[in-house]
């Protein structure tokens, strides 16, 4: 059996081993060879004397060769307190070279290679040491959860990967069925009703380690197909099912960082959120809270402030001491920053004792008693507004507060910080699709179905579990009436025969004792890029795709052949 290089030390000292590795690096010091093997666990070092059989093979090795060696366990003259095997070395009597190496396309010891390079080599990027250690906090991470879930008595069942096409949200990936000419499957996008008629089937707690697949446009902290640690629970109420998911993750940041989770986990509502943070995924690990003064302007002279109030408008702010210093041109770059989110403008006051700035002269001695007080400012504080209809505001400003955070060094990477965001929407309207659609999925728990026709303010059994600012997992009680149910997806817009061609097998069920049930996932691969402190979800992924939704290393997805699309019965359009 190989032995791992991390698991000798100096007890080992007199033995004859043998191991197995790439060459990590390669010195020649005055004759003597001395070789630093990496394997799986780490590096040991190597000792090759010139007055052996094997110091000619020795001198021809390059980085990633892979060898075989044998030879005795030593002490070192000087400890390397850096490695885990710094106390011994092994003078090496036999060599065996295994496998050659190409140069490699960009130095692992020194990561300065694009990200496009390292994903088109991925083999050898993930040799490196972070790389290596991220897929292992990820392997953790899963058995964690596995032996949480477990110990309280829930199923692990798998769904189906060929599903049906359900229509409503991200857009599905298709597979055309050979056997069943026209027909398609769709990939899941979560197992949402799988894991409902499990409820309905008597499972009472089950969960997945669940693959999902979405063809939805990208980003850092998204992937076209990605994991879910799926859960759902029968007879448990919200504050059950939270308290569970609390428990999963005090055990995984227990295990996995040593860090014990605060519990209970603190809650705000959605409305609270976006009220105080502009996002539903708020970033606690600073302050800086989003402050509304559009009463300190309700007596203005100032016309685009006094029309947004007319208009029925708000007029927000935030205020950093930390960027007093701030030029007119960073303030500009600032403003060019909040258009992206679709604001007009940036606004700005700073206030040193008195107000200067970009609309100083319209602050009169009410306005500026009244913004000391509601902003409870100090010398050398910079105020930024963003003014305009609600739901652009808070989204500009939630992001430019997220900005400044990180541009001002606010945020403590190595701090964690947890919040529930509770109670949201039923309902939000998607201008692409001129309706509202369902905030969470048709099947998330109204708080009250007398509320349901007024969509603008239905709320929900909904709930995220936010972690530093990321959507860690969400998920909601679910419908178990089957009038209930219709209602909704009536309110949705389904008529009874759309909805029973998408959802028939579901509504089906509901009517054949379904039990009060509800659930929660959590984002695999967010979770793990939080615990390995990375903001690229590409990073903690063994063979990610780009934000094209592409595979450089295997240049997937690829044309396929003419005989191949006619057994499929598919033609491509010109």
């Amino acid at each position: 059996m190989k032995i791992n290089n991390t698991s000798l030390n100096k007890k080992n000292v007199g033995e004859t081993v043998t191991l197995y590795g790439w060459v990590n690096k390669k010195r020649d010091l005055g004759g003597l060879i001395f070789i630093d093997l990496r394997d799986r666990s780490g590096l040991i070092q190597l000792v090759i004397s010139p007055d052996t059989d094997i110091y000619e093979k020795a001198s021809t090795l390059k980085s990633e060769y892979v060898i075989k060696v044998s030879g005795k366990v030593v002490l070192r003259k000087d400890v390397n307190h850096n490695l885990k095997t710094g106390e011994i070395e092994i003078e090496v009597s036999s060599l065996d070279i295994l496998n050659k190496s190409l140069d490699l396309p960009f130095d692992l010891n020194n990561m300065t290679a694009l990200e496009e390079n390292r994903l088109k080599y991925r083999y050898l990027d993930l040799r490196r040491d972070v790389m290596k250690n991220n897929l292992i906090i990820r392997h953790k991470t899963v058995q964690v959860v596995r032996n949480y879930l477990n110990s309280l008595g829930f199923l692990e069942i798998e769904t189906p990967i060929l599903c049906k096409s359900t229509p409503e949200g991200a857009r599905d990936y298709l597979v055309p069925s050979r056997v069943n000419k026209g027909s398609f499957y769709a990939l899941p996008q979560s197992p949402q009703l799988f894991k409902q008629i499990l409820m309905m089937s008597g499972m009472e707690k089950y969960y997945q380690i669940a693959r999902c697949f979405r063809d939805e446009d990208l980003r850092a902290d998204r992937q076209p197909e990605f994991t879910q640690i799926d859960m759902e629970m029968s007879f448990l109420s919200q504050d059950e099912i939270m308290e569970i998911t609390e428990g999963l993750l005090y055990n995984v940041f227990k295990e996995i960082k040593g860090i014990e989770i605060k519990l209970p986990i603190n809650r705000m509502t959605y409305d609270e959120a976006m009220e105080i943070y502009g996002s539903d995924k708020p970033d606690l690990r600073f302050e800086n809270p989003i402050y509304d003064i559009t009463d300190s302007f309700k007596d203005t002279d100032f016309n685009l402030f006094k029309n947004i109030i007319t208009d029925g408008g708000i007029i927000n702010a935030l205020v950093f001491e930390e960027a007093f210093e701030y030029s007119r041109k960073d303030i500009d770059k600032l403003t060019e920053y909040v258009k992206t989110y679709g604001a007009s403008g940036l606004a700005f006051l700073k206030y040193n004792g008195d107000f200067t700035g970009s609309i100083a002269k319209y602050v009169d001695e009410g306005i500026k008693g009244d913004l000391i007080k509601k902003l409870n400012l100090k010398n050398n504080a910079l105020i930024l507004i963003v003014s305009g209809d609600r739901k652009t505001v808070k989204t500009a400003i939630g992001a430019l507060r997220c900005k400044m955070g990180h541009d001002l060094g606010l945020i403590d990477n190595k701090k964690y910080a947890f919040t529930w965001v509770t109670d949201f929407p039923m309902f939000e309207y998607s201008e692409e699709e001129g309706r509202f659609l369902a905030c969470h999925h048709p099947f998330t728990l109204p708080k009250d179905i007398k509320m349901l026709s007024d969509k603008e303010k239905a709320k929900a059994y909904a709930y995220d579990i936010v972690i530093n600012g990321y959507e860690a997992g969400g998920g909601s009680l679910r419908i178990y009436d089957p009038d209930m149910q219709e209602k909704v997806l009536e309110e949705l817009g389904f008529s009874k025969e759309r909805a029973s061609a998408q959802f028939g097998f579901l509504l089906k069920a509901l009517n054949y004792g379904c039990p009060p049930h509800g659930g929660l996932a959590l984002g695999l691969e967010r979770l793990v890029m939080i615990l390995c402190e990375t903001d690229n979800i590409r990073d903690v992924i063994a063979f990610p795709k780009t934000t094209s939704a592409s595979c450089l290393m295997t240049e997937a997805p690829s044309e396929v052949n003419a005989s191949q699309l006619d057994e499929l019965h598919i033609k491509i359009k010109d």
